[in-house]
């Protein structure tokens, strides 16, 4: 490879990777996650130790609905499962709420 070429190569990357870079501090910056916030979630019936409840629709970033639950006692946020029938009832009381 001659030492153009490997300029343009090493370049190109440099270029790739700030745009990348780049792209999720914008998205950082305008409150966006560029992917979804949960990697697990849980299940165990969980309601009387929750404080509060935030519930994120789906976005370009991610296909899930997301329940996010902060605890009473240590304010540690834990993703619930959405098909979990509790968490579905607390769906259904936030949904109800906001059209109010």
């Amino acid at each position: 490879m001659k030492m153009n070429q490997m300029v343009f190569v090493v370049l190109t990357v440099v270029f790739a990777t700030m745009t990348e870079l780049s792209l999720g501090a914008s998205l950082g910056g305008l409150g966006v996650e560029p992917r979804c916030r949960c990697i697990g979630t849980e299940s165990r019936r969980i309601g009387k130790l929750i404080e509060s409840v935030a519930l994120f629709p789906p976005t370009p970033h991610c296909e899930d609905t997301e329940i996010i639950a902060t605890l009473k006692s240590t304010g540690q946020e834990i993703c619930l499962d959405t098909t979990a029938p509790w968490v579905k009832k607390v769906i259904e009381k936030i949904l109800a709420n906001r059209r109010r």
